[in-house]
């Protein structure tokens, strides 16, 4: 009965494995189909043996000489050896199936079935000796699977030399060598492969989500492009298309102008957003400037620009440009403001931008105190990426403020340039 019980048990755990089987190769399979829908080649997607435990079950091969004892009835206590064979073959499946998974080999359970297995290996090479032995270097090749790290090298030599003495004792110390070196061989050579194959696919992820992030940060970087330039832009078209429209009763010359000021803008934009598209933008502060006057004039807005101190890197002034270009978009969009001072102060370590206007405008339509809305929220980011830093909020005398500072050369430059575009 007892003999029985165990059979009853083996078979169970059996039943256990092949389900764990069939999940295993449902996961490869899906993986197959999704790699194949996205146009790659499965076998590259995963590098070296299949991560499953399939892999690993040809080795179970290494026991066909024991099973054959015992189909010629050469082993004594034929069902002892029956169900330790199938013990053997049970939790060498539960093992190897489950090293496949970080979190599921380095599981209590697994390692108690492996140590189960050690114990299983050594009481049947020495109580058959022969045939038998050759479970030694399938212990190894499953505590390869199971065992990666630190420990491996030191578990291996320590299993070898445990095997070979087994061997030894049990037989003859001249095939004691043979099942040490196999022994060792397969731990090694296992964990070797399956640990690079493991590292290769965790950097093909890896490169994946680079790549993912990149273009996410790509996309952040067009949108905050076009919202810059044609928010800026389409703001100056209508306020010179209104103020075409008021002159033209009056005064036709005028409005001929603003007119042609509005061909020219809508030119220059076309020729923003194709610089703004291949990343390759760049301008100058004074040309911002100057078209900062050009807007707040036909806004009715007074403009007062001061410029002092020393010259500044091309850098500065692509960063200082966009925080002009927001600036003045939101004065002429939101403030009603009838004056727009433009400040400009340059030192030897430093240099700061205020744009200051006189409005008010309606407490829906103006930014909030602080860095609000998505442009101010953008030129941010970039002057933080910069070394610098914003600030926007109500002016103590009345009013709205957009205060900029940046260092005057720093080595983040180079990255936040390359991330964010220039001004135009």
């Amino acid at each position: 009965m007892t003999v029985w019980r165990g059979v009853r048990r083996q078979a169970r755990a059996w039943r256990t494995a092949r389900i764990e089987w069939k999940a295993d190769h449902e996961r490869f399979k899906a993986a197959q189909r999704a790699a194949s829908k996205r146009g790659r080649n499965p076998d590259v997607d995963h590098p070296g043996p299949p991560p499953t435990g399939f892999s690993l079950l040809p080795w179970l091969l290494m026991g066909m000489g024991s099973f054959s004892n015992l189909l010629q009835g050469k082993t004594p206590n034929p069902w002892i050896g029956g169900i330790g064979l199938l013990a053997f073959n049970s939790l060498y499946i539960y093992v190897t199936f489950r090293s496949f998974e970080r979190a599921r080999r380095e599981a209590v359970s697994t390692r108690v079935a492996l140590l189960l297995m050690g114990l299983l290996t050594t009481a049947l090479a020495v109580g058959y000796g022969g045939n038998w032995l050759m479970f030694f270097p399938l212990l190894g090749l499953a505590a390869g699977a199971t065992l990666r790290g630190p420990w491996l090298g030191r578990t291996g030599v320590l299993l070898s030399i445990y095997a070979a003495t087994v061997s030894g004792i049990r037989d003859n110390w001249g095939d004691a060598t043979n099942i040490g070196y196999a022994t060792f061989l397969s731990s090694m050579v296992t964990a070797a492969i399956l640990g690079l194959s493991e590292a290769v696919r965790e950097l093909r992820a890896a490169r994946e989500e680079l790549a993912r992030r990149a273009v996410e940060k790509e996309r952040l970087r067009f949108s905050r492009d076009l919202h810059d330039l044609l928010g800026h832009t389409l703001s100056v078209i209508v306020v010179k298309s209104e103020a075409a429209r008021r002159l033209a009763a009056r005064d036709m010359d005028a409005a001929l102008g603003q007119i042609t000021d509005i061909e020219s803008v809508g030119r220059q934009a076309l020729t923003e957003i194709r610089e703004a598209v291949t990343g390759y933008r760049e301008g100058s502060l004074a040309t911002e400037l100057a078209r900062a006057r050009s807007a707040l004039a036909a806004a009715s807005v007074e403009p007062v620009v001061r410029q002092s101190g020393t010259p500044l890197e091309p850098q500065t002034e692509a960063l200082l440009g966009w925080v002009v270009r927001e600036a003045v978009t939101n004065v002429v969009r939101h403030s009603d403001a009838g004056r727009c001072e433009i400040t400009v102060q340059s030192g030897p370590e430093q240099v700061r931008l205020t744009v200051t206007d006189n409005g008010g405008g309606t407490p829906v339509s103006r930014p909030q105190p602080g860095i609000g809305g998505t442009g101010l929220k953008g030129l941010t980011e970039r002057l933080a990426a910069a070394g610098g830093s914003l600030t926007a909020g109500p002016s103590p005398r009345g009013g709205f403020t957009v205060t900029a500072e940046l260092p005057v050369q720093s080595a983040q430059f180079a990255q936040a340039v390359a991330t964010a575009p220039r001004a135009g």
